[in-house]
């Protein structure tokens, strides 16, 4: 599947950071990764760091599926609020998926600092705005459950938001704890970092057949190599039902474009340093900005069809974004330097896919559905690992495939 139209924003800035070797011989290891997006790297170097061999297959240049196209926010709120999370899996599993998600937002900080990854990571306050008046008695419900559950938020009303930006909103909650960072980066970051630690990295590397045998898996690739692993970790984001008895979630395609580089980089109207922002809408509208001074603005989901629809709609879906974004920053200068759109996958619940399907053995799922991926990427690693090496993580059933019914 096409998961991006052309000219993403982080390639078309960054480059090729660096490149990697198609597997050119059969191999044997303990842990196979497909996929080699933020998912695959952050699973590949925990499981490198945990003593693990590791070899990590991707039929395109690494990155370059919906890692390109990852707008960069970390949160630990999900795409369905704490209060109507709780109605579905009860206060207690949603309380513990929201501090899940902090917690890997943290984690994540830790291991950017010890091995110095250059990704633009920065911690941000995130302001969840109501996208319309009549949204604000939700957004209160809201506000009070993650109150009650002991997160630090405040509530700005409408005088506050007047007096701190030019936003119109009547309301929103600010929550420290989000960050932001240049997901493309990070993932050749960690994959440097995990091959220097003895993983082997291969991209242009195509699984074509997958062999379930008593004691592990074989895959087959279009060169004619083979790869025999203990396990198998698939961390290929929505083109995982390849490998799955039926399709998780549902397939949405989003939208983005990314300014020049602002003026003095001055954000005049942006609150709390340049936050993070996002609106209750359905769909809804984030905003943020980069590391070189940028200001960037995604939404206007669509169901997805096709990559062809899917890109035909950018021209309309970016001009629609950038009159809402000088609605909201009318001092802010937008001078466009690029639009993309992708392909992302969503749940019912607004939480990933993480762990072993019943009845596909050896094999494990990174999942990251939602707009929460990068966050769930985390998570995910943390859960791989500790099943793999035979440990239990006290959140893998929350995440799993079980839920489903």
């Amino acid at each position: 599947m096409d998961l991006i139209s052309p000219r993403p924003f982080w390639p078309m800035r960054d480059g090729l950071p660096a490149t990697f070797p198609p597997l050119v011989s059969s191999t044997s290891c303990d842990v196979a990764i497909i996929g080699g997006g933020i998912s695959g790297a952050l699973i590949a170097v925990a499981l490198v760091d945990a003593g693990l061999e590791v070899v990590l297959l991707d039929r395109r240049e690494v990155a370059h599926g919906s890692t390109a196209g990852n707008t960069g926010l970390m949160l630990y709120e999900t795409d369905v609020m704490l209060h109507r999370l709780a109605r579905r899996l009860g206060r207690a599993a949603a309380e513990r998926a929201f501090r899940r998600c902090r917690a890997a937002i943290d984690a994540l900080e830790r291991n950017v600092r010890r091995a110095r990854l250059d990704c633009g990571f920065e911690r941000k306050t995130s302001l969840y705005v109501a996208a319309s008046a009549r949204h604000v008695p939700r957004l209160r419900r809201e506000f009070a459950a993650r109150r009650a559950a002991g997160f630090d938020a405040a509530w700005w009303p409408r005088r506050r938001l007047a007096a701190e930006s030019t936003l119109p909103h009547a309301a929103a909650i600010a929550s420290p704890g989000a960050a932001q960072l240049d997901a493309y980066r990070l993932a050749y970051g960690l994959l440097l970092a995990a091959q220097r630690a003895g993983a082997r990295i291969h991209d242009r590397t195509t699984v074509t057949r997958r062999h379930l045998r008593r004691t592990g898996v074989e895959l087959a690739t279009s060169r004619g190599f083979r790869v025999r692993a203990r396990h198998v970790v698939v961390a290929t984001g929505y083109e995982a039902e390849a490998f799955l008895p039926r399709r998780y979630g549902a397939l949405h395609s989003t939208f983005a474009l990314v300014s020049e580089p602002v003026a003095d980089g001055a954000f005049p109207g942006w609150p709390a340093e340049r936050a993070l922002i996002w609106d209750t809408g359905d769909p809804y509208l984030y905003l943020r900005t980069t590391d070189d001074g940028r200001a960037m603005i995604g939404g206007g989901d669509e169901p997805f069809r096709d990559p062809g629809a899917r890109d035909r709609l950018l021209g309309a879906k970016a001009a629609a974004l950038q009159r809402r974004f000088r609605k909201f920053f009318p001092h802010v200068p937008f001078e466009r330097a690029t639009a993309w759109a992708g392909t992302f996958g969503v749940t019912d619940d607004g939480l990933p896919y993480i762990g072993q399907h019943r009845g596909i053995p050896h094999t494990w799922f990174a999942l990251g559905f939602g707009g929460n991926g990068t966050t769930f990427s985390v998570i995910a690693a943390e859960i791989i690992r500790e099943g793999i090496l035979g440990r239990s993580d006290p959140d893998a059933e929350l995440f799993g495939f079980d839920r489903a019914g």
